[in-house]
């Protein structure tokens, strides 16, 4: 897929829609950064800066790797807005939230869904290779955990054995996006299919306790740091 069809792309989806998306993930993103915060006695600002990293992290990563700078974090004040009310939420009303923890697991594996697509999409509308949107798509989804783990002070779920799969369904969803890319079938279906499918998966692996393997033959007796 040349020229046309990057322009063909960006045409897929009408901009309100894709703004629409992007601000229910990053709200449901935000909503597991504040818990954590709360979780580790933050105060309010602390609170707020790990709703905004972990809403917005993978897709100022993203935007700043493909030079959409400025990011659309930045430039768009909706997307900046969002984690604080999320935040507002967590702040006054984190016992209710944490009641319905279930409930936020299954909205924050929607927003990943979404965020691998949206972010493998961005990343070849400007230009990239099929490989290097993919991974563009998968640091979208999971870049804001990261560093919202990190901040914390805890080893990123994303690299401990003891947590069920959450980067492979990015994998996959960010990977199925760049076949339909290479072979000219991305549409808004095929687009819609992805996310689902990521959104399975990640659904799947918390209701089974899916997780990837450790080393072949590994003879450590720890189990969890």
């Amino acid at each position: 897929m040349g020229e046309n069809g990057r322009v063909q792309l960006q045409q897929l989806f009408s901009p309100s829609v894709q703004h629409t998306l992007d601000v229910i993930g990053i709200f449901v993103f935000a909503i597991s950064g504040a818990l954590l915060a709360v979780r580790k006695n933050f105060d309010v600002f602390g609170i707020a800066v790990l709703a905004e990293v972990t809403a917005l992290g993978g897709g100022l990563f993203r935007d700043v790797v493909i030079g959409a700078v400025p990011p659309a974090a930045f430039t768009d004040l909706g997307y900046f807005l969002t984690p604080l009310i999320a935040t507002l939420v967590v702040f006054f009303l984190h016992p209710h939230v944490e009641r319905i923890q279930t409930g936020v697991l299954v909205f924050d594996a929607a927003g990943l869904g979404l965020f691998c697509v949206s972010g493998t999409t961005k990343a070849y509308s400007y230009g990239l290779n099929l490989t290097a949107s993919a991974t563009l798509g998968l640091a979208t989804a999971v870049g804001g955990g990261v560093l919202r783990d990190v901040l914390a002070n805890e080893v990123p779920s994303l690299l401990r054995w003891d947590r069920d799969l959450y980067a492979v369904p990015a994998i996959v969803g960010a990977t199925m996006v760049a076949l339909c890319i290479r072979y000219d079938a991305l549409t808004p279906l095929t687009s819609g299919l992805a996310v689902v499918t990521a959104f399975a998966l990640r659904l799947l692996a918390m209701r089974f306790h899916w997780r990837a393997p450790r080393a072949w033959n590994r003879r450590s007796t720890v189990t969890e740091e």
